[in-house]
């Protein structure tokens, strides 16, 4: 990930192309521009028999400095740094402030890339992107451009697990203010994983992140309580705030713009109640039993199957 600062210093996150993607376009590029060069030289070939030998030579190098040079030139300028290559890739030239590039950027790329990818059969392109820290070949660096990704693949968000029915809306009380978002973060985002983790390492981080979020709250982990359930059950309560907040900004800007209705008036509506019971929706596991065989009496197991059901479970 490469920041970018723009002109009115915002700051831009953009991925630079690896030398492997810009590799491939160059190469479709280049195949393009060698099937049309021939094409187009068969027919000046045919057109021109009639000339002399130093008007056909005129003629063909006319042809190759049009079509390898001022072809891309042409392309990258009308699309706005995307030639086919580019476009097939996922790439795109842009200037280093992030905007879209113009001619006289197209023009120095392509009068360089005729020296470093040409003559050298892309040599010098290749050791320059392996040197740049931003993977930028020479006619980048005179030009004042970087070949970014546009096609960033979708990372999916993982689901987010609910906690133990009987943890619901037992944090009501915490302070949440000192947790940073950073903090947030990181138990978002092992909670989301943490089925994929080794149980002993992701038990080991839960413990972590649990001991800082108390450190944070200034209140100590319940006992008997394991780290990952009150991660969860402390990540719903915040997201259980944060519903009540928008409700309550919602229902702010309603009464402000209404004026001075009436409650329950035809047309108005006033939010339900929310509580962190109702928005978890989550059924409660049923309740396996098991039989004593010493005494015959049935046993409930509520408790364990819970823990097993939400994967909040100690490790073996």
């Amino acid at each position: 990930m490469s920041e970018l600062v723009t002109g009115e210093a915002v700051a831009l996150e953009l991925r630079p192309a690896r030398l492997p993607s810009r590799a491939l376009a160059v190469l479709l590029d280049l195949g393009v521009a060698v099937v049309a060069y021939i094409v187009l030289t068969i027919a000046l070939v045919a057109a021109t028999a009639s000339l002399d030998d130093a008007a056909q030579i005129a003629v063909s190098i006319a042809c190759f400095v049009l079509v390898l040079v001022g072809g891309p030139i042409a392309v990258e300028t009308l699309s706005h740094g995307r030639s086919l290559g580019k476009m097939a890739c996922g790439l795109r030239v842009v200037r280093d402030d992030g905007g879209p590039i113009r001619f006289r950027h197209a023009l120095v790329r392509g009068g360089i890339g005729v020296v470093e990818i040409l003559m050298t059969f892309g040599v010098v392109a290749c050791i320059a992107s392996l040197v740049s820290a931003r993977g930028r070949r020479l006619g980048d660096v005179f030009a004042g451009t970087l070949v970014v990704r546009e096609r960033v693949p979708f990372a999916r968000t993982g689901f987010l697990p609910p906690p133990p029915p009987w943890l619901a809306g037992r944090f009501s009380q915490l302070d949440l203010s000192a947790v940073p978002d950073g903090l947030w973060l990181a138990v978002r985002q092992y909670l989301t994983r943490m089925q994929q983790l080794d149980p002993q390492v992701g038990w080991a981080m839960a413990e972590r992140l649990a001991s800082d979020l108390a450190d944070r709250t200034g209140a100590p982990i319940p006992q008997g309580i394991p780290p990952a359930a009150f991660l969860a059950a402390v990540m719903q309560e915040r997201q259980a705030r944060e519903v009540r907040r928008a409700y309550a900004n919602g229902s702010a800007a309603g009464g402000s713009a209404a004026g001075s209705s009436a409650v329950g008036a035809p047309g108005s509506y006033e939010p339900p109640a929310w509580s962190p019971t109702v928005a978890q929706n989550v059924p409660v596991p049923p309740v396996s039993r098991r039989v004593d065989g010493a005494s015959g009496v049935a046993e409930a197991d509520g408790s364990a199957e819970s823990e097993a059901s939400t994967g909040f479970a100690p490790p073996a």
